[in-house]
């Protein structure tokens, strides 16, 4: 038997909404067949977005969306993706898989996606191949409304007033495939393009610093010394990879062993964002400066037979494990981490949507999004619970990993995942000074290597849980191995 200890009258810090995000890429098949298709498709959309895509999206809550990338980010040029679809300038996608990008999807068609969502946009700006004048005018374009040349060319381009813009991030990996430059040199040219994204009537922008990647805690040391008091956020990257970037694995095809190490490989995000808060609490205590874990998520092998520069891979209940571990992490470091955006939203990496042709499926990560939605927004509470290690040697894992909030209606939300293979965890949840009424949740289980198809879309998907009792003001269940669960208290 486990024991849960939750103290509802310790509230931590809040859990945002942002910290749910997801990110789209001009990659493979994300933007392009993925939420996007054309006005004149005959596939079901509004204005060229996929209606069953975004239907989807809004059911999951999805709160926020990065684009356009990514490594795509720094070699895209926005004024190429506006003005009539017909004469938009055609280019080569060096970085994924060498396809032509004809810029159908641009700037008017990204807010256009997430007014339909009803998320939050955040625009990646380039500066590995862009110019500060460009990245300036891009803001210009997007969030100025008066007389000036952009504000004029976004009317004549079909759209008189400015979109409300809030992240805004300069550059993305520019310690790699934005530029491959020192963090002492991008410090300083983050500070002189972040001086030129300005904040036009009310329209105030939270900007973000390219961070490190995983535990390069140099360019945090680095970034935090020269440029803090010039960011909002510091970015963070983290893959979750189970062998060597050649030789990542099969999404599905995997063992006992596998299973452990990749969830073993997902739970060092810990000791990342608690190493790298280490190093932003020297310079920044008052934590004014939020880390932005804007990509994270598993990166296998691409499915046999599919483009190896689309980076398409299926997704299985060892992925929704992974999201669950990551998640509760975040809500657990709530007081620094205030946005995190899986990587991707469609067809690519862990994404939560695949589709092919008309066809759309919602993968095992969907789920696990959609069922730890109560958390948004929610007060993150004090709590501890015990564990046992599971696994082989070298890749031991605890067996249950958790977290709990409370909403404004005053209900507790607890979300857990069990790691194991091998055994059901009994869990006995007590909360400090107050007595749990009723309870409901959701949960999410099936074989360890299960996933959804095109023919099966519905192998792995939330169901109903019952399987716990009520008593004394307690509650205990009997927690599934291999599963992620969701269950909402009321208070007595």
């Amino acid at each position: 038997m486990h024991y849960l200890f939750i103290e509802p009258n310790q509230k931590k810090s809040r859990i945002e909404k942002e910290v749910y995000g997801n990110f789209s890429e001009h990659l493979g098949r994300c933007i392009y067949g993925g939420v996007y298709v054309g006005e004149n498709s005959e596939i079901p959309n509004e204005n060229g977005m996929r209606k069953d895509v975004v239907e989807a999206l809004r059911e999951m809550k999805l709160p926020v969306l990065r684009w356009p990338g990514g490594c795509f980010a720094d070699e895209y040029h926005w004024k190429d993706g506006i003005g009539e679809k017909s004469g938009r300038k055609k280019m080569i996608n060096t970085h994924w898989g060498g396809v032509t990008e004809d810029n159908s999807f641009g700037t008017h068609e990204f807010f256009e996606l997430c007014r339909q969502i009803g998320c939050e946009p955040y625009v990646n700006g380039n500066v590995g191949s862009g110019s500060v004048q460009e990245m300036s005018e891009w803001i210009e374009y997007m969030t100025f409304n008066g007389l000036s040349p952009m504000a004029e060319l976004r009317e004549k381009n079909g759209r008189k007033d400015p979109w409300d813009l809030r992240y805004f991030c300069v550059g993305n990996e520019n310690w790699g495939c934005g530029g491959n430059m020192r963090p002492e040199f991008y410090a300083d040219q983050y500070r002189r393009y972040e001086t030129y994204c300005r904040n036009y009537g009310d329209n105030k922008l939270f900007k973000i610093a390219c961070g490190p990647n995983a535990a390069d805690y140099e360019w945090t040391e680095v970034l935090m010394k020269r440029a803090k008091d010039y960011m909002d956020g510091l970015s963070l990257h983290y893959y979750t990879v189970l062998g060597d970037w050649a030789h990542k694995g099969s999404a599905t095809e995997f063992t006992e062993d596998d299973w452990y190490g990749t969830l073993y490989k997902t739970l060092a995000m810990e000791t990342i964002i608690s190493t790298h808060d280490g190093i932003m609490n020297r310079y920044d205590p008052e934590h004014k400066v939020a880390l932005v874990v804007d990509e994270w998520g598993t990166w296998f092998d691409v499915e046999p037979g599919t483009n190896p520069g689309f980076l398409y891979q299926q997704n299985t209940m060892r992925d929704a494990l992974v999201a669950g571990i990551n998640l509760n992490i975040f809500n657990q470091h709530s007081d620094r981490v205030k946005m995190a955006n899986i990587a991707q939203l469609a067809n690519v990496l862990q994404s939560v949507v695949l589709t092919e042709g008309s066809k759309m499926v919602k993968t095992p990560t969907y789920y696990v999004f959609k069922m730890f939605a109560r958390h948004q927004g929610a007060d993150l509470l004090a709590s501890v619970m015990d564990h046992c290690m599971v696994g082989p040697d070298g890749c031991k894992v605890p067996d249950v990993t958790h977290s709990a909030s409370m909403s404004e209606d005053g209900k507790v939300f607890v979300t857990l995942n069990n790691l194991s293979l091998s055994e059901d965890s009994e869990i006995r949840i007590a909360l400090g000074g107050r007595d749990i009424a009723e309870a409901e949740g959701t949960i999410l289980t099936a074989d360890y290597n299960a996933y959804n198809t095109f023919d099966e879309p519905d192998r792995v998907k939330e169901a109903c849980f019952k399987d716990f009792k009520v008593e004394n003001g307690a509650m205990t269940l009997k927690l599934p191995k291999a599963s992620v669960l969701a269950v909402t208290l009321t208070l007595a």
